[in-house]
């Protein structure tokens, strides 16, 4: 019988990653062929100063919906990342995480657990910052720590976000076409909001949407959506 695959995620803690260090940088060839990348509510307008903000369906039987900057217009292009660097005016915050992530401890979901990819090339044991010292956390890790809980917590904002969207029935599925240099390029799978849907809406719906803080988000990926010619331009003078 064949061996199952380790995963190179792993749960961190003193004992396995003592000596563990994080080189300095970010990993941004690892989004050389991300034609999206997931964002959470609160980038909205950051990001879509500089990308369009979309949603996109994970699981096509569900009715759950993710957040994305478009980097590219055809699959694996990321029209952003050239020359070993991000070219954009906008990283989409999930990149900086890396090599770690925060998911709810198995069996005790109220708690958080600390995760940390092995397999990425910023971690080793001789350059960079230590991750424990004498068994002990590191300011490094402790702040590292605290971004990424942060982050979490606006993951599920996010989601409460996209819920309320599809309840409402305010994401249609759209194709985006975009001219470059005579070519005509479709863009399908896409998710947006329903601009006319929302101007319709009972007041009563759309004041609950503004005292929830989902107004400013919905504006702000309708009004991203000019940057997919941004994109169309970076790609003809590629």
């Amino acid at each position: 019988m064949a061996e199952q695959a380790t995963s190179p995620i792993k749960a961190l803690n003193a004992t396995a990653h003592g000596n563990v260090k994080i080189k300095t940088g970010l990993n941004l060839e690892s989004t050389a062929k991300q034609q999206i990348l997931p964002l959470i509510v609160h980038e909205f307008a950051k990001a879509g100063s500089a990308m369009p903000v979309i949603f996109i369906k994970p699981n096509a039987e569900s009715e759950e919906y993710q957040p994305a900057g478009l980097l590219g217009l055809k699959p694996e292009e990321n029209l952003f990342y050239a020359g070993d660097k991000w070219q954009g005016d906008y990283l989409p915050a999930v990149v900086t995480h890396h090599p770690f992530a925060m998911v709810p401890t198995p069996g005790e979901e109220s708690r958080l657990q600390m995760l940390i990819n092995e397999s990425s090339d910023q971690y080793n044991e001789e350059e960079g910052d230590a991750l424990f010292e004498d068994g002990k956390e590191t300011e490094y890790l402790t702040k590292r720590k605290e971004s990424l809980g942060n982050y979490f917590n606006s993951m599920h904002v996010t989601r409460e976000f996209t819920k309320v969207l599809a309840e409402k029935e305010l994401l249609i599925e759209q194709t985006l076409s975009v001219d470059i240099n005579g070519e005509k390029v479709q863009l399908n799978g896409l998710f947006l909001v329903d601009e006319k849907k929302l101007n319709e809406m009972p007041d009563e719906e759309y004041l609950e949407l503004r005292k929830r803080g989902f107004l400013a988000p919905i504006y702000a990926h309708l009004g991203s959506l000019h940057q997919v010619n941004r994109l169309a331009k970076i790609r003809a003078a590629q």
